[in-house]
């Protein structure tokens, strides 16, 4: 299914906030939507919400056999999947050309700029190796994927914990978490992607633009960059020509927003590693907000019930018994008698009439 393509008014309204340098949801040129980073129960998934735009990732791992030419070295492998959940625009299986380079943007990001130690993955050299799988699914689109993608995928790599293993001759033995704790990945930094946007062929520049905003930019500016101020990958899409101030801009505003995403990330896993070592509510139950109608859970509220059990306990005993009413006996017609009403169901009204008027 095609995007609705926007109107002439609509292309023109955002045109002119951006000159103005207004935006749709308030925020300033430079600023940043509000992320949030939430884990899954399990090691390795991980939920983003970037403004409205929602993504998770799920990391996985398998042994599988090295690749020729590298028989020492782990695998890495990334997948980005565009759900038609997340955008009735995106068709389920079929690989559109953003998800192409979104995967490609990815792998650049993570894989080539040598964020993981992938050494540290060999089990048995050129023979087993463990394969190392990340899947980013997108819940829900507004824009900026690419950013939301590349958060989501490095969070889960540092969250995800591989199986330990134990070698005893040609017998590779893969032990259970519950056996033995899991290990962690060797991560040496994290690669954060930064996308800006271009209108009017560069004139005016926005940080994290949303899906309308995508719609009308000429061109867009991807910086991946560590906390180190190392840039990892760079990627420009549009045609348009961009001059050497412009990037070194840019490098210096992804820079400041690289250090806070950094920041916010390892805060999260903190968080995260002591909610799990104080049995505390982790993963999406912990995302549940409990004060809303619709969060089907609302916080209980303490009665004290000394009182009133005491109270009743006194009115039971210092009332008394009613006394015991007895029904005395009637005697319609002789030979008959009657307790309380019924008398007209009997029908000896009728039998009293008859006999009067025989008399």
């Amino acid at each position: 299914m095609k995007e609705t393509p926007l109107s002439n008014c609509e292309r023109d309204f955002l045109l002119r906030a951006i000159e103005e340098k207004k935006r749709l949801d308030g925020r300033q040129t430079y600023d940043y939507r509000k992320l949030k980073i939430t884990f899954g129960t399990d090691y390795g998934c991980c939920f983003v919400d970037l403004g409205q735009t929602r993504v998770m990732a799920q990391v996985a791992c398998e042994l599988v056999a090295p690749k020729e030419n590298r028989p020492t070295e782990g695998i890495l492998f990334f997948n980005i999947e565009l759900s038609p959940m997340a955008s009735p625009s995106f068709e389920q299986g079929r690989q559109s050309e953003l998800s192409v380079k979104l995967n490609r943007q990815l792998e650049r990001c993570l894989r080539n700029s040598k964020c993981i130690d992938t050494e540290s993955l060999c089990v048995v050299s050129g023979e087993k190796v463990w394969q190392v799988r990340v899947d980013v699914h997108t819940l829900n689109n507004d824009g900026n994927l690419m950013d939301a993608a590349s958060v989501a995928a490095i969070t889960a790599l540092c969250h995800f914990r591989r199986p330990d293993v134990a070698i005893q001759g040609e017998e590779v033995t893969v032990f259970s978490p519950e056996e033995r704790d899991p290990i962690p990945l060797s991560v040496y930094h994290m690669p954060i992607s930064v996308s800006f946007a271009f209108f009017q062929q560069g004139t005016f520049l926005l940080v994290d633009p949303c899906e309308r905003e995508e719609r009308v930019m000429d061109g867009l500016l991807m910086i991946a960059m560590n906390k180190h101020r190392e840039i990892c990958s760079i990627q420009s899409s549009g045609g348009i020509m961009l001059l050497k101030d412009q990037v070194m801009r840019c490098s210096k505003i992804a820079s400041v927003k690289v250090s806070e995403i950094t920041e916010l990330i390892s805060q999260a896993l903190l968080n995260d590693k002591a909610a799990r070592k104080a049995g505390g509510k982790c993963g999406f139950a912990e995302s549940m907000p409990q004060d809303r109608i619709t969060a089907l859970k609302m916080d209980q509220t303490d009665v004290e019930m000394t009182s009133v059990s005491q109270t009743g306990s006194g009115i039971l005993q210092g009332d008394e018994a009613p006394p015991p009413t007895v029904p005395s006996p009637v005697v319609p017609v002789p030979g008959v008698g009657q307790v309380g009403q019924g008398l007209q169901s009997w029908g000896l009204e009728e039998e009293e009439d008859d006999d009067d008027e025989e008399e």
